[in-house]
């Protein structure tokens, strides 16, 4: 269930910050509008490799679509080491 707060509960943020754990964000809202999100570092990090992963396949989708020419094994994992 989402843990959700209205955003003046920050004037007393650790209890707030106590809400927050892997796999647990805690929203806030602004005049009873969703209006940010607290996650966990964690979390942030899966979101951003997840982010990466799928533009490194849409871009292997467009190079399929074009006939581009493909990359070895070594150089997709050449790639993925970033």
């Amino acid at each position: 269930m989402p843990n959700i707060k209205p955003v003046s509960d920050l004037r007393n943020y650790n209890e707030v910050l106590k809400d927050i754990s892997v796999g647990n964000s805690v929203f806030l809202t602004k005049n009873g509008r969703g209006r940010f999100a607290i996650v966990n570092i964690e979390d942030y990090e899966k979101s951003q490799d997840t982010i990466r992963l799928l533009s490194k396949l849409m871009e292997a989708e467009k190079a399929i679509k074009t006939g581009e020419e493909w990359l070895t094994l070594d150089e997709v994992k050449k790639e993925l080491e970033v």
